[in-house]
């Protein structure tokens, strides 16, 4: 039900080494290939950290909510970017301070803010890396989505903003404009995303078997699996570890390597250089 609700709203290296000779690559992205599309996870992919904590901080400076609440959003942001991988108590927490924290609202109303809050506190976090490889897809005459369980209002501005086809997220109930504080279906995680991509590719008319699909996390294999061109981008261990048993392609713009060539423009090499090291949020107090 999460796939289908997130498809409907979006509607509306293998090894670590150094470059092989282009020669020996096929061209990729393909060129005008319609029946092809990318499919991007969002935090810890294309963005350093997770969207949700992000909008949290954004909406503590509008007085959404409270100090202590404030403090829990930095502990879970925080382990985030350090252990580099998504730990379902503190996702689950975020969604739900999240949901309490915006019922009542109007979706208008939210959407507005968010407009504010990436510029304040996302636009500065995008990997100038995987940025690259969505041009390059975007470049091709691709379409190219966003997947994530951060809510899709969050996504489809962050969407437009880096000037993509659109996203698929996690969708809160309203009626009549007004959160209600619950969710359509379950949030758009795990084998739910490769759901969501799948219902969008029929609706689309797209080939999965051409398209393409990025993600850090071993949670989204279902999504990663589904596609022709699966690629891990600042994997967790376990994403590693099955992408090279797999021989995927992997990218981590993290340390600054080199990213090996795949028929992607060299911006892309660039952007793994300017994405630098993710710092280390030092905490001054325990979570409560």
């Amino acid at each position: 039900m999460a796939g289908e609700a997130s498809a409907e709203a979006a509607r509306k290296t293998s090894q670590e080494v150094a470059p092989d000779s282009p020669d020996h690559e096929p061209e990729f992205p393909v060129l005008g290939d319609d029946k092809a599309a990318a499919f991007f996870d969002l935090d810890n992919t294309v963005m350093q950290g997770a969207a949700i904590f992000h909008f949290g901080r954004g909406l503590y400076k509008r007085k959404f909510f409270e100090t202590r609440d404030l403090a829990r959003f930095a502990w879970q942001q925080a382990w985030f970017r350090l252990a580099g991988v998504e730990d379902p108590e503190h996702m689950q927490e975020a969604r739900d301070s999240a949901l309490s924290i915006v019922k009542g609202h109007r979706v208008a109303e939210l959407s507005s803010i968010g407009e504010e809050i990436y510029d304040e506190y996302m636009a500065e976090r995008i990997w100038p890396g995987t940025r690259a490889l969505a041009q390059a897809h975007l470049d091709a005459g691709q379409r190219v989505w966003l997947v994530t369980a951060a809510p899709v209002e969050i996504a489809q501005v962050i969407a437009r903003r880096l000037g993509l086809t659109g996203a698929l997220g996690t969708v809160a109930e309203s009626v009549d404009g007004i959160y209600t504080g619950k969710l359509v279906g379950e949030p758009l995680h795990g084998p739910a995303k490769a759901e969501a991509v799948r219902a969008l590719a029929a609706a689309e008319g797209l080939d999965l078997s051409r398209c393409a699909a990025y993600s850090d996390s071993h949670n989204d294999i279902p999504m990663l699996s589904l596609v022709g061109h699966p690629y891990a981008i600042n994997p967790d261990t376990k994403l590693r570890k099955h992408a090279r048993e797999k021989d995927w392609r992997l990218r981590d713009y993290r340390t600054g390597r080199k990213a090996a060539k795949v028929g992607i423009p060299a911006a892309a090499g660039v952007g793994a250089v300017a994405g630098g090291t993710a710092a280390a949020i030092a905490l001054h107090r325990r979570r409560r």
